[in-house]
C-alpha cells in the first residue's frame, strides 16, 4: 500500500525575529493599502460627491461598493491561497488595487467612481485575506499573537487614520480630492518591491479545481442583500414587493451556494470549518468587529463636519483617541497573548468594551463635550484592537496549516460583510432619522425642510442661517447617537458568541491541532487514514516548489 501524502510544513525553516520583520514589511505595506482604500474618502466624500452631482446613494455606495467586493472575494482569495503560491497572488492582488485606484482618480462621474471603486475592493480583499494566511504560514500560533498586534496596529493606522489623510487631501488646494485615490499607489508600488525581496515561502500546488459555481452564487447572494439594505426606505419602503423580492432572491442564492458547498471537492467556504464550535462564534463576533470599524469610521467623519462645522482634517484629527486605543490595545494584548498563550480573556475584555463605547456614544449629540466624545471613542478603539485579530488567532488555532487560508478568509470575509452590511443600515437609518428631526426642527421655526438640505443633498452649515443652522446641526447630532444605539446589539451579540468559545491553549508549531474537530488521526506505517467510505481524509497531494 502507498502512503498518504501528509500536509507539507508550514515552516521548513525556523526564522528569527529580524527575518520575520523583514518579510512581513511588505505584507504590511500591502495590508495598509487595502485598508486605506475602504477609508481615505470618508472625509473627502461630501466634496466628492457635490463635484460629481451626485446625491445620498451615491455617498453610501462610494463605500459600500469596496466593501461588496472585497466581501464577496475574500473567500476565493482565501481557496486560491490554499493552492497556489501564495506570494504571487498577493502580487497580483496589488497589481489590481493600482489599476482601481488610479481609475477611480480618473473618474468623471459618480458611477464611474462606483465601478473603478469595484476593481480596487477586489484587490483589497486579495490583500485583506492573504496577509493572515502569510502571517500564519510562517508564525506559529504561540508567537503568533506578538505579530498579529503589529498586524492590528497597521489595520488600525489604515482603518482610522484614513479619513485623517482623506481630509489633509481635500483641504489642500494643490492636492484635491483625487489624490485620495493616487495617495495608496506609491505604498502598493512600494510593497511589490519589498515582497519580491523579502517574502520567501515554499510554494504548495494542489491538485485541485476552483468552485466558480460556489463563488458566483456567494458573491450574487451577498450582492443582491446589500443592494436591498442600501435602498430599502430611500427608494422604496421596507415592506414592500421589492424587499420581498430581493430578501428571498438572496434567501435562494444563499440556499443554493450552500448546496453546491455541500457537494463540491474543493468548497470555496468549507461548510465543515462551521463544525468547529471556535470557527462558528468566531464568525457571529466577526460581524459585529465590522460594524464596528466601518460604520464608526465612516459615520464619524460626517458628523464631525454637519453637526460640529469643522474641516475634513480637523474631522480626521478628531478620531485620534480611538487610532491610539486600537494601536495600544492590539499591540500591548498581542505581546502578553505571546507570553502566556491565552487569549480568551482579551477576547472577551473587548468585545464588552466595544459594546459599552457604542452605548456611549448613542448619547451622542452636535454639543457633546469633546473630552467626552474622546474617551466614548478610545473605549471603542481598545474593545476593536483586543478583537480583530484575536478572533483570527484563535481560529487559525484551530485548524491544519492546509486550511489555514479557507479559515482566516472566513473571519475576514464576515468582517467585511459586517462591514459593508453595517454601512449600508446604518446609513439607512441615519437618514431615516435625520429626515424627521429636520422636519420637526423646522416646523418648529416655520421653515420648509427643502429650505435647508432639501433634495437628498447634503447640506454646507456654513452657509446656513444661524437658528436653521442649529437645527441642521442637532438633527445630524442626533441622528448620529441613533445609529450607535442601532449597532450596540451587535456587539453585545459578539459578547455573546465570544464567552462560549472554548479556550485553547497557543500551539507552539504550525502541525495540525491534536484535538477538536480537526483532530489528527493515528495513522499506521505504509497505510493511509481513511473514513467509513474508504477515502483518505487527509487533503489531496501536494507537491512544493521553490
Amino acid at each position: 500500500m502507498s502512503q498518504a501524502a501528509a500536509p507539507p510544513r508550514t515552516t521548513p525553516v525556523e526564522m528569527t525575529h529580524r527575518q520575520i520583520l523583514e518579510a512581513l514589511s511588505g505584507l504590511l505595506l500591502g495590508l495598509f493599502v487595502a485598508i486605506l482604500s475602504s477609508t481615505v474618502v470618508s472625509n473627502a466624500l461630501p466634496r466628492i460627491i457635490t463635484e460629481l452631482h451626485g446625491g445620498q446613494s451615491a455617498y453610501t455606495w462610494v463605500v459600500t461598493s469596496t466593501l461588496l467586493a472585497t466581501t464577496a472575494t475574500t473567500p476565493l482569495w482565501g481557496k486560491l491561497a490554499d493552492l497556489t503560491s501564495k506570494k504571487a497572488l498577493v502580487q497580483v492582488s496589488l497589481v489590481i488595487y493600482v489599476l482601481g485606484s488610479v481609475l477611480a482618480g480618473l473618474s468623471q462621474s459618480t458611477g464611474q467612481l462606483i465601478a473603478c471603486r469595484v476593481v480596487q475592493g477586489i484587490g483589497a480583499g486579495g490583500l485583506t485575506a492573504l496577509a493572515q494566511v502569510i502571517m500564519a504560514m510562517m508564525i506559529a500560533p504561540r508567537e503568533r499573537g506578538r505579530y498579529s498586534g503589529y498586524l492590528g496596529a497597521v489595520m488600525a493606522v489604515g482603518t482610522i487614520g484614513g479619513p485623517l489623510i482623506g481630509g489633509v487631501i481635500v483641504d489642500t488646494s494643490w492636492l484635491g480630492w483625487r489624490w485620495c485615490f493616487y495617495v495608496g499607489v506609491p505604498f502598493a508600488v512600494a510593497a511589490l518591491v519589498v515582497l519580491q525581496k523579502t517574502l520567501k515561502l515554499p510554494v504548495v500546488r494542489r491538485e485541485a479545481k476552483i468552485d466558480w459555481w460556489g463563488a458566483s452564487l456567494i458573491t450574487a447572494a451577498v450582492s443582491l442583500l446589500l443592494v436591498w439594505v442600501s435602498l430599502a426606505g430611500d427608494r422604496y419602503a421596507w415592506v414592500s414587493w421589492q424587499t420581498a423580492t430581493m430578501v428571498g432572491g438572496a434567501l435562494l442564492l444563499g440556499a443554493l451556494a450552500v448546496r453546491v458547498e455541500t457537494r463540491v471537492a474543493e468548497p470555496v467556504i468549507p461548510p465543515k470549518l462551521f463544525r468547529n464550535r471556535t470557527i462558528a462564534l468566531a464568525t457571529v463576533a466577526s460581524v459585529a468587529v465590522g460594524v464596528g470599524m466601518f460604520g464608526a469610521s465612516v459615520f464619524l467623519g460626517q458628523y464631525s463636519q454637519i453637526s460640529r462645522g469643522q474641516s475634513p482634517t480637523m474631522s480626521g484629527l478628531m478620531t485620534l483617541p480611538m487610532i491610539l486605543g486600537l494601536l495600544v490595545s492590539s499591540t500591548v494584548s498581542g505581546r502578553i497573548i505571546t507570553r502566556t498563550g491565552r487569549w480568551k480573556r482579551y477576547l472577551v475584555a473587548g468585545s464588552a468594551l466595544l459594546t459599552l463605547g457604542f452605548a456611549l456614544m448613542g448619547t451622542l449629540r452636535y454639543d457633546t463635550n469633546f473630552w467626552l466624545l474622546s474617551v466614548y471613542m478610545a473605549v471603542i478603539g481598545v474593545g476593536v484592537g483586543m478583537t480583530m485579530q484575536n478572533l483570527v488567532l484563535a481560529v487559525q488555532n484551530t485548524v491544519g496549516p492546509h486550511e489555514l487560508g479557507a479559515a482566516s478568509s472566513v473571519v475576514a470575509f464576515f468582517r467585511s460583510l459586517g462591514g459593508a452590511v453595517g454601512v449600508s443600515v446604518l446609513g439607512a437609518v441615519l437618514g431615516h432619522r435625520v429626515q424627521g428631526f429636520l422636519a420637526d426642527g423646522l416646523a418648529r421655526l416655520g421653515v420648509p425642510t427643502s429650505g435647508a438640505a432639501g433634495g437628498g443633498t447634503l447640506p454646507d452649515v456654513h452657509t446656513l442661517p444661524g437658528p436653521v443652522r442649529t437645527v441642521v446641526e442637532s438633527a445630524y447630532g442626533h441622528g448620529a447617537g441613533d445609529i450607535f444605539l442601532v449597532a450596540t446589539p451587535f456587539a453585545l451579540i459578539a459578547l455573546i458568541a465570544v464567552c462560549f468559545i472554548r479556550e485553547v491553549p497557543l500551539r507552539r508549531h504550525n502541525e495540525p491541532p491534536a484535538t477538536g474537530v480537526e483532530r489528527a488521526a493515528p495513522v499506521s506505517a505504509g497505510v493511509g487514514t481513511a473514513g467509513k467510505s474508504g477515502r483518505p481524509l487527509s487533503p489531496p497531494p501536494a507537491r512544493m516548489t521553490g
